[in-house]
């Protein structure tokens, strides 16, 4: 129960193969309380796995919020804190989407339009979120913001394509940001950079099976899983990770420090 009596926003959860469906579960788990999050879109899935009936099973408001957009973002804030009956504790951000990838354009021949609400979608939201946290001091002293990453930023994966620069973006804003926070109120702004993992948007990366398989090999333990990967979002919304702030922490199995594996020679 290393979360009991802490209250939080998880953004993201679409179905049981996201990692902020999992986050949310464990959170509750753990003797948090939560408010679910995700695009207007999000909540018009049918079906047995989404928002609503995670919602129902972990027994928390769902709210919709497109995180583009600021008053979205401050009527979700507003809402969650009416809830709670006082401020956040933490906040987890797992947020991605690239048009140019769902259409199937090359990086050398991107529409850039597509492009700049990709880099909305997928890292200046992050700045939007943080941003009107901060004005509304929505956020408790020693809290935790959270957001979800890949080695893409500093690696090249052809095929994850612009995802690559807004990754990079994401991981400039929790640093920028984590400064402010972390003077104002010890608050503590992190991304976890995770491996690669079969979720909905991963598995809409062209190849990605085929680069699932090669990290697998290449890593000394193996490809976090999404369960553990909500372990680690957990350990990082507790007290026991008070100092921890302004870092890129890779949870991957080892493959971000691994040049070569003699396994992927063997095979």
């Amino acid at each position: 129960m290393i979360l009991k009596g802490k209250k939080g926003i998880i953004f993201g959860a679409l179905n049981d193969m996201s990692i902020a469906w999992k986050v949310a579960e464990l959170c509750v788990a753990e003797g948090a309380e939560i408010v679910l999050t995700n695009a207007p879109v999000a909540f018009r899935m049918k079906g047995d796995s989404n928002i609503k009936t995670l919602a129902e099973k972990l027994n928390c408001p769902a709210i919709p919020a497109d995180a583009t957009r600021i008053e979205d973002l401050e009527k979700l804030i507003d809402e969650s804190m009416a809830h709670f009956g006082g401020k956040i504790d933490f906040v987890l951000h797992s947020i991605g989407m690239s048009i140019n990838i769902r259409k199937d354009k090359p990086y050398t021949d991107l529409n850039h339009d597509f492009m700049l609400k990709s880099f909305d979608i997928s890292s200046i939201s992050f700045h939007k979120l943080m941003q009107s946290l901060w004005k509304k001091e929505a956020v408790n002293d020693w809290g935790s913001i959270l957001a979800l990453t890949y080695i893409g930023a500093q690696r090249i994966f052809p095929h994850y394509s612009e995802m690559a620069e807004a990754k990079s973006m994401l991981e400039s804003f929790a640093r920028s940001f984590g400064y402010h926070f972390g003077e104002r109120n010890n608050i503590r702004v992190n991304t976890i950079s995770q491996s690669p993992t079969m979720t909905t948007a991963g598995t809409g990366i062209e190849g990605f099976q085929e680069f699932l398989d090669y990290a697998e090999n290449m890593s000394p333990i193996g490809n976090a899983p999404a369960q553990a990967c909500a372990e680690y979002c957990i350990s990082l919304f507790s007290d026991y990770t008070r100092y921890v702030t302004m870092q890129n922490l890779y949870h991957d199995g080892g493959f971000s420090n691994m040049g070569m594996n003699p396994a992927i020679l063997n095979k």
